[in-house]
């Protein structure tokens, strides 16, 4: 029987009476710590059950041994050409547990609170609220209304003085299609009825009468 937990962000393969070293954790030695994030666990029959991401019953409890500090680690720098080297050493904190057991999570029941009732305070008289007009009425009296306003007294002034440019250009118009016509009737009459020359013998005669 076996699990794999998560740790302070690591995972572990953990099974009963097992000594691990894990990150260090904020509990004294001798005190029971309990880790509830199982990603895997496999039972006495062989039958494996993973979680997505844990499994939600089942947990590891844990028992707190000593704190340590790691072996030395050396953290050398250095820049070529530059003058720059740095040596430093660093030993990491770690927690000795013992696994102490490995299976279905406990429950525990919250305790429950005495519900109070509150005392119904006297209801307060509401004021009535105003009618509200409905959107669409509200913007059909818009559109009347604007529909209904006169003309301002410029735009009238303006369309009278278009109106009287428009008959004065007129006017001349008229004037000179007449002219034009009389003109042409005038030719007209004279091409048709051509002025009677008088013949040589009424000339003659004339002349006898005056002698």
């Amino acid at each position: 029987m076996y699990a794999i937990v998560e740790i302070a962000g690591k995972q572990f393969r953990v099974a009963k009476d097992m000594k691990i070293k894990v990150p260090l954790l904020d509990t004294k030695p001798g005190e029971s710590v309990d880790f509830d994030r199982v990603l895997l666990f496999e039972n006495d029959k062989g039958e494996i059950t993973m979680g997505t991401p844990t499994i939600g019953d089942t947990n590891v409890s844990a028992r707190v041994i000593e704190h340590g500090r790691d072996r030395k680690i050396i953290v050398f720098k250095k820049k070529r050409r530059k003058g720059y080297k740095k040596k430093q050493g660093h030993r990491q904190g770690f927690s000795l547990i013992e696994i102490t057991g490995i299976g279905a999570a406990k429950k525990t029941k919250a305790p429950q609170k005495e519900e109070r009732k509150a005392e119904a305070a006297p209801a307060k008289p509401e004021k009535p609220k105003p009618a509200k007009k409905p959107a669409a009425a509200e913007k059909a009296a818009k559109t009347t209304a604007t529909k209904e306003k006169p003309a301002p007294a410029k735009a009238k002034k303006a369309v009278a003085k278009v109106e009287k440019t428009t008959s004065a250009k007129k006017e001349p118009a008229a004037a000179k299609v007449k002219t034009q016509t009389a003109k042409k009737t005038t030719a007209a009459k004279s091409k048709a009825s051509p002025a009677k020359q008088p013949t040589k013998a009424a000339t003659a005669k004339k002349n006898k009468k005056e002698d």
